[in-house]
């Protein structure tokens, strides 16, 4: 079986996935088409890497003829974004009956009412619609995924839960975590929709509830700014440490030190790789239910606690929790490293696919996975109108 995933290029969370690919079996044959080089601002984030080596890596831009024949004549084909660069041969391949997948994550972030644009419609007709009766299946990188093609009546019965697969297995941290003063941690770009002041608004009401505790907020951003202004003006400097961009591999690192870990992302996060490095760091993640990532992920105060709507309070509440409950931090992050390791990983995605893809060729129905990758995606309902009035509602 031959199966070709085509997307722009491979970051450091697909690349696990992809590896997985190349390596589940001699009966197996993958490749990757990359569509365009990575862009600058990407590469500056630390999200390129060396890929000469990668035998399985095929660039559109270098080899039109070859990676249209893998397109046009694979098995199996899953699309990710692609931005209609390949519009023509993607058609042809989505009209020809072949086994296909759309990975994609939600297409209405900013407000589900914006899908009834006439314009969008004729689009949303053309990418999605019209293959409803093709063997084209939906990969949904996200827990409200479905809920949005299920407004244009796409992919009937034939969404499947997906996600990113990133790989934090490793030992190397900044501290040493467990002992009586917790270490807490948020990763991330230091952007309004990620919400990075909930951390340090948070990091103050410790303080001042008396709490023995430090936290590393890491990344870069437009808010580092105002983030440092608000850390003195709270006199937190001996608590928060700012430590401006760090590489991926610098990035988990302090994950590894961090007893609890804080996703404060709103819901235009499509999904939040950093959920999964934090669960497979041991983390006990605290996280808002609006991410993509996290009603997939986590069980609530099983394997991680969820925050709702956005709320700071309900997140302080939480944080709160954890801090005067430290005997359940451990547990919390050993079940959230199960879940990675267990299910919610690049290997058992990969098997997953291939498996699914086996029994439809067979002219089996494939049976579904108990709540991981290929597992039916529900159609939850993301936040409405009146949850995006109280943002600045536009991707960043």
């Amino acid at each position: 079986m031959r199966i070709t995933f085509v997307s722009n290029y491979i970051n450091h969370h697909q690349l696990p996935f992809c590896k997985a690919m190349s390596e589940i079996g001699d009966d197996v044959e993958f490749f990757f088409i990359q569509t365009i080089p990575m862009e600058e601002k990407r590469l500056n984030m630390g999200w390129g890497f060396d890929d000469s080596a990668l035998s399985f890596v095929v660039r559109y831009y270098e080899e039109e003829e070859r990676a249209k024949d893998l397109i046009l004549n694979s098995d199996v084909v899953l699309f990710g974004w692609t931005e209609d660069r390949i519009w023509d041969v993607e058609q042809k391949r989505l009209s020809s009956g072949k086994l296909s997948f759309r990975v994609s994550e939600r297409i209405y972030r900013e407000g589900q009412w914006k899908f009834i644009s006439p314009r969008g419609l004729m689009k949303k007709y053309n990418e999605h619609f019209k293959f409803r009766n093709k063997p084209v299946y939906l990969l949904c990188t996200g827990a409200y995924v479905a809920s949005d093609f299920s407004l244009i009546k796409s992919f009937p019965g034939k969404m499947l839960k997906w996600g990113y697969f990133p790989d934090a297995a490793g030992s190397e941290a900044v501290a040493q975590r467990g002992g009586d003063k917790k270490r807490l941690c948020w990763a991330g770009r230091l952007i309004d929709l990620k919400h990075p002041e909930f951390a340090v608004k948070v990091a103050a009401a410790l303080k001042a509830a008396g709490f023995d505790f430090s936290m590393d907020i890491v990344g870069d951003g437009p808010l580092k700014d105002r983030l440092t202004d608000m850390v003195k003006e709270l006199g937190l400097e001996a608590s928060v440490n700012l430590t401006g961009g760090k590489t991926p591999e610098e990035v988990l690192s302090y994950m590894r030190g961090a007893d609890i870990f804080l996703f404060t992302s709103n819901y235009l996060e499509g999904w939040g790789a950093v959920v999964n490095e934090a669960m497979q760091s041991g983390c006990a993640v605290v996280a808002s239910n609006e991410a993509g990532a996290v009603p997939f992920l986590i069980e609530e105060g099983k394997n991680g606690l969820i925050y709702k709507d956005g709320s700071y309070e309900d997140f302080e509440h939480k944080v709160r929790f954890l801090l005067d409950h430290p005997d359940m931090i451990k547990p919390m992050g050993t079940a959230a490293m199960e879940t990675i390791n267990n299910k919610w990983n690049a290997k058992n995605a990969a098997a997953e696919l291939v498996r699914f893809c086996r029994e439809l060729e067979s002219g089996k129905t494939p049976v579904a996975t108990d709540n991981g990758p290929m597992s039916p995606a529900a159609v939850l309902t993301p936040p409405g109108f009146s949850r995006t009035l109280k943002e600045k509602n536009h991707l960043e």
